[in-house]
């Protein structure tokens, strides 16, 4: 959100009039949702890499507008591939969007979104699902509010039903998040989990415990235009195996970048993207086991992604 101050100054000088138009822009921080806490250091350890699989993207958007996003996946190891096909279409003025998602799990799913109509920054969607071969269905209803300094979510399983709530707090970097989950049918709480995380322009920290038991955090960096580094670290409790893990992304020019990491089990990930043309990129990526090198086992990856 962006709020604007506007000044406007007009000066006599002899007959001519001189007007000075002043516009003073200040950045009021909408806090991310809770699922997007960390998600600087989650997608330099996620993006740019697809081990044991060779996948195909296809992003076309028609001149009605409707945005088609179509996916294959073939396993390495098992042979077994899969695909799905993704619709969006937005009405703009409506503040309403349409998204149908069909895989070959043969699983179809809708959600209809309606977003700043009923109040501004409130968002509404009820999402669908049904598998035809076994007649299941579900569906949810899912509500978003957010403003400065606070974003809301609370959304209700029909199937429980269950109730999932969030809300972060933001103020000067600082963030504060809770996410909970209550069972109605057995009065129970399924999920509770605490968040705190502190975001600069280049540099982000969070810090998570999940039920009391799982604990873990996260460190972005943003070195320079070029280079990124990430680090995590998690510990579950009543356990000594601690989970850490370091990785970074280089790109070698506007075309081309480089992602490694590494964890403290010695595997290791590399992925080099390169960008063909404008809408066709390619990813190859290698995962590595280190303490069994000469054993194999070791997986590769091939990933296509066209936009037109």
């Amino acid at each position: 959100a962006v709020s604007v101050l506007k000044c406007s100054v007009t000066c006599d000088l002899r007959g001519s009039t001189l007007k000075l138009n002043f516009i003073f822009c200040s950045t009021m921080a909408v806090p991310p949702s809770y699922s997007d806490l960390g998600k600087a250091a989650k997608d330099i350890f996620s993006k740019g890499y697809g081990f044991g699989v060779v996948k195909l993207d296809l992003k076309t958007k028609s001149q009605s507008g409707v945005e088609f996003n179509t996916s294959g996946s073939s396993n390495t190891d098992t042979g077994k591939a899969s695909g799905n096909l993704e619709t969006k279409y937005k009405m703009k003025e409506l503040g309403l969007s349409v998204n149908q998602k069909w895989n070959t799990d043969n699983t179809l799913a809708t959600e209809v979104t309606v977003e700043d109509q009923l109040a501004q920054g409130l968002k509404v969607a009820l999402d669908t699902s049904f598998v035809p071969n076994t007649g299941k269905k579900s569906g949810k209803l899912k509500t978003g509010y957010k403003r400065d300094y606070v974003n809301l979510g609370c959304d209700v399983d029909f199937e429980g039903p269950i109730i999932h709530a969030t809300a972060v707090l933001g103020y000067e970097g600082w963030l504060a998040g809770y996410q909970m989950a209550f069972d109605t049918a057995k009065s129970k709480l399924a999920q509770n989990n605490f968040a705190l995380g502190y975001r600069a322009g280049d540099f982000q920290l969070h810090t998570n415990v999940n039920d009391g038991t799982e604990f873990g955090g996260s460190i972005y960096q943003k070195v320079n235009d070029e280079l990124e580094t990430a680090v995590t670290l998690a510990w579950t409790a009543g356990s000594n195996n601690t989970r850490f893990g370091i990785a970074t992304k280089y790109k070698l020019d506007k075309d081309a970048s480089l992602s490694a990491k590494v964890n403290n089990a010695s595997l290791i990930g590399v992925g080099y993207t390169q960008s063909l043309r404008p809408g066709v990129k390619v990813t190859l990526s290698a995962l590595i086991d280190g303490k069994n090198f000469n054993a194999g086992g070791h997986k590769v990856g091939m990933g296509f992604e066209l936009e037109a």
